[in-house]
């Protein structure tokens, strides 16, 4: 198959999206396909032997190291060029808005990967009074997608419940071999607990999404010794908040994994995660997982075999459950043991497969006829007099 992935952010930024992406271009060029990707400006001129499109973009005045790809005739000129089978759409937004507009255009089906809850980040940055328009928005770029990847049940019904047709479930992936328990670095437990202290520890962007200042609801903890693994605007914020942390930095690769298998307990904050890879990894490093009971960790933490839940938004709720993994010992062992099996049928071989089988299904079924609701115009903008939202 010839694919044409338009992303909505790619390296050298940071994030599940383009962590996705990448790996579904090595799986790509193992298995003897053709690639191309559009994303936003900068970006490296190719991946996996792939080439890279650069999308001039604008930075976003609250994330300056995040660039949003600006929609045009550009995408459609790239992938009128490339002459796809198949457009993938991922995390659509702005540039993919552009994306699927131009699949449209051309008539190639689109798979769409929701992955992003932008109302549930609005919120967080304050813009809560956005979520409608933003859903409004998103029903039409996915309306022009034969098919919507939700990376979670949770997610899955929301997408239902807010109007998004042809939607099917697709997780993601994990690297079982890089994040793996025997990657536990002595030095840095050394490091991190001298004393022998439970290490509790977070692993991701550091951003008002992500709600990191939770932490200090157990950084207090008698016996705790914190520790946060990455970057990102609210940094220094949390260094203020959490003045007894251990941070160490953005990591990648082996050190991301040898930092993440050092923790003892792993404590995920965010309560809009579509997925979560970062729990996912964590439990590929046989750490037991404490999250809120919403979306993707949902699918991932199972109470009582591979880590606890705890009531979204509940402050409470998450120290009681840290304070409990840091006070039984044996408890906390027993999960360690049994999560890195919760996971091990996650590789992201087998999920790029079942990402195939959904484009080969894709491309059997007819696309949507053009001008039908939520179709957009090949600058990716919305068509005037829209029909009213759909309702589950």
């Amino acid at each position: 198959m010839r694919v044409a992935i338009v992303a909505e952010s790619f390296l050298p930024q940071v994030n599940g999206v383009v962590n996705s992406v990448c790996h579904i271009l090595d799986h790509l060029a193992a298995t003897g396909h053709e690639a191309i990707v559009l994303a936003p400006a900068p970006a490296p001129p190719a991946y996996a032997g792939f080439p890279v499109h650069p999308i001039p973009g604008l930075a976003l005045p609250f994330y300056r190291s995040v660039s949003v790809g600006l929609p045009g005739r550009r995408v459609t000129r790239t992938l009128s060029g490339f002459k796809p089978d198949l457009v993938h759409l991922a995390s659509p937004a702005v540039l993919g808005a552009s994306g699927a507009a131009a699949a449209r255009r051309l008539g190639v089906p689109a798979v769409a990967v929701f992955q992003t809850d932008l109302a549930g980040f609005a919120r967080q940055y304050g813009l809560g009074a956005a979520g409608g328009a933003i859903w409004s928005w998103l029903r039409r770029v996915h309306r022009g997608a034969a098919r919507t990847l939700a990376p979670s049940r949770a997610t899955l019904r929301e997408l239902s419940a807010r109007g998004i047709p042809r939607l099917a479930l697709w997780g993601r992936g994990v690297d079982l071999e890089l994040f793996h328990p025997r990657r536990s670095c002595a030095a840095l437990r050394r490091r991190l607990a001298p004393g022998g202290e439970v290490v509790v520890g977070y692993a991701g962007r550091l951003a008002a999404e992500k709600q990191v200042h939770r932490l200090a609801a157990v950084a207090d903890l008698p016996g705790v010794r914190l520790a946060v693994v990455g970057a990102g605007p609210s940094e220094r914020s949390l260094r203020r908040r959490l003045p007894e942390a251990e941070f160490l930095g953005l990591r990648t690769g082996p050190d991301l994994a040898r930092a993440v298998a050092s923790f003892d307990v792993f404590v995920h904050t965010g309560s809009n995660e579509t997925f979560c890879q970062a729990v996912q990894e964590a439990l590929a490093c046989g750490v037991p997982v404490v999250a809120p009971a919403a979306g993707g960790p949902l699918d991932l933490v199972r109470p009582e075999v591979n880590g606890l839940l705890h009531p979204p938004d509940d402050l409470p709720g998450l120290r009681a459950a840290v304070a409990r993994l840091v006070a039984d010992a044996s408890l906390r062992a027993r999960l360690a043991g049994q999560a890195r099996a919760s996971v091990a049928g996650r590789a992201w071989p087998a999920l790029c497969e079942e990402l195939l089988a959904h484009y080969r299904d894709v491309l059997e079924v007819p696309m949507p006829v053009a001008g039908s609701p939520g179709t957009l115009s090949v600058d990716g903008t919305a068509p005037r007099d829209p029909p009213p939202p759909c309702t589950a």
